[in-house]
């Protein structure tokens, strides 16, 4: 595991400048910041992407399960909560009410490294229509399954399988024996098979996108993820051409998919 995992404050920072420097201009031709946006963040974690979008003006939401991670959003984004600027729910989403409980529906739902992790992906997708408004968006920002550390191996206790490439790609028996193998703990292995039975490729996503009735505005994919640049100094590099337009090979060369949609009209 690389210690900016275990730094929130430094994660938070590397999630709000690439809030700043990449997720905004993305959508900048598409949503206007003129305006005051509502903003919905499914998966907000230390809420360093919403961050970013409070500096702009924009009145946020952010939505996140783990209450631990909650506690510690509400206190990096204390002074945005006391100017109301922004605020939080730690519950499930399909547990959520939008009229009740969030009391309007948004310009802009995010979703950041969030879509890989979700069971029954084309039932969350029907599921996010009754947030948006009439012409809302949602960005997702996600690892194709297939990419070279799809597994989130990254985290992994041991540095050496916190480093090697590909190996999440084995069948699930061997990947388990593997993780189990150089000292992951039950928790460790149970989080990364769950990363193995949801994760997702580029072909899959876009399937579900016109099964569930959406379009895509703009799709940028990455030989080299954005988020690279903070966490190990790598600059940011867009897929070739060439190579994103070819299925199932542009998944093991791109670290990362950038999308923002619509609903069909």
């Amino acid at each position: 595991m690389f210690d900016f995992h275990k730094d929130k404050q430094r994660y938070f920072n590397m999630q709000y400048t690439n809030s700043k420097e990449y997720i905004l201009p993305f959508i900048k031709k598409h949503i206007s910041h003129d305006k005051k946006l509502d903003v919905l963040e499914i998966g907000c974690a230390e809420a360093g992407v919403l961050k970013a979008f409070t500096d702009k003006g924009h009145q946020c939401v952010g939505i996140e399960l783990d209450p631990n991670r909650t506690e510690i959003a509400k206190a990096f984004m204390a002074e945005e909560m006391e100017s109301g600027k922004i605020e939080f729910m730690s519950k499930n989403i399909y547990d959520i009410d939008v009229k009740k409980d969030l009391k309007t529906t948004f310009d802009l739902i995010i979703l950041k490294d969030v879509i890989e992790h979700i069971h029954d992906q084309a039932k969350f997708m029907s599921f996010l229509h009754k947030f948006l408004k009439p012409d809302g968006k949602i960005f997702f920002g996600f690892p194709p399954w297939q990419m070279p550390f799809g597994g989130h191996q990254q985290v992994a206790k041991s540095k050496v399988l916190s480093s090697v490439p590909y190996y999440h790609m084995l069948p699930r028996s061997i990947y388990k024996w593997i993780l189990k193998a150089f000292g992951e703990s039950p928790q460790k292995v149970e989080n990364m098979l769950e990363i193995k039975d949801t994760g997702i490729s580029i072909e899959r996503f876009e399937k579900i996108l016109k099964k569930e009735n959406y379009t895509t505005l703009k799709r940028q994919l990455y030989l080299i993820n954005p988020i690279y640049k903070y966490k190990f100094g790598l600059s940011a590099r867009k897929q070739l051409g060439i190579i994103s337009a070819i299925p199932v090979l542009r998944n093991f060369l791109s670290t990362c998919a950038y999308y923002l949609i619509e609903e069909n009209k």
